[in-house]
């Protein structure tokens, strides 16, 4: 009680008809204002450069922290992780994948997603390999990140080097609206999977948007029409594993796709 007189200075018989302590108290609460304004700005300027800290190390590349095509396991794992919060996705038909060599995966994208993403963290999950996706965005700081969590740029010569030292690459098909519509597929990305003598296989998306379930399915590899020389090989495979994908999408036909919201870029998961 006496410490409480000494802060707010109670007023005492002598000082009965005397001005109240107005004054007193208003220092007192001038000093607790700044107090609590000190201490915000103190937690806003942590929480800022926390932020900073953590865009530093998602743009950035520590030696030895990424792979010779700037993939980062550790930020991977990091997102696979917390994208299992939202999904819990099972792959089938991984087991046509060839266990050393390089494979072009060709899946389906609805509209509003980011299926590449999403397909090649599944598979790369159920098959312990790297795996990477073509798409890779132009602007500055998304480059960086995509790169990070294993993009490619949509250039078939950069395509066909991953091919080439053996890399699994996945591959969305052109944007559609339907639910079971497959776009056109790239052929001159094709044309490098020819070149590099790499095996083709479709593969097709699916989620749920009232459960966590969501599901790829990879086909067996899809053989040209027939055999050829000349630049209609490419042309012809592409529309034959077009097909194929619609195939694998007829056959998961149980599952109804997700939300937009699913599909946040920053998750790579879900399906509209």
């Amino acid at each position: 009680m006496a410490a409480l007189a000494d802060v707010v200075q109670l007023p005492t018989r002598s000082s009965i008809g005397s001005a109240p302590p107005v004054r007193t108290i208003g220092r007192t609460v001038s000093y607790a204002n700044r107090r609590i304004n000190s201490t915000f700005e103190a937690l806003t300027s942590a929480a800022n450069e926390g932020v900073r800290a953590a865009s530093r190390r998602v743009t950035e590349e520590p030696a030895g922290a990424t792979d010779d095509w700037g993939r980062d396991p550790v930020l991977v794992r990091n997102m696979m992780l917390f994208a299992q919060l939202r999904w819990a996705v099972s792959t089938g038909g991984d087991q046509h994948l060839p266990k050393r060599r390089g494979a072009l995966v060709v899946v389906n994208s609805p509209r509003l997603s980011n299926s590449a993403v999403f397909t090649a963290f599944a598979i790369s999950e159920a098959v312990d390999r790297p795996v990477r996706f073509v798409g890779r965005r132009k602007l500055a700081p998304l480059a960086a990140f995509d790169r990070r969590i294993g993009g490619l740029l949509n250039d078939p010569d950069e395509i066909a080097g991953a091919l080439r030292a053996s890399e699994i690459v996945v591959l969305e098909a052109a944007t559609v609206s339907g639910l079971r519509s497959v776009g056109a597929i790239d052929h001159t990305v094709i044309g490098a999977a020819l070149a590099t003598s790499t095996r083709v296989f479709p593969a097709a998306t699916t989620s749920s948007p009232v459960s966590r379930r969501a599901r790829v399915e990879i086909g067996p590899a899809t053989r040209p029409p027939r055999k050829r020389r000349g630049p209609l090989t490419e042309l012809e495979l592409a529309d034959k594993v077009q097909a194929d994908v619609h195939d694998l999408l007829t056959e998961m036909g149980e599952l109804n796709t997700g939300t937009a919201f699913d599909w946040l870029p920053i998750t790579g998961i879900g399906g509209r």
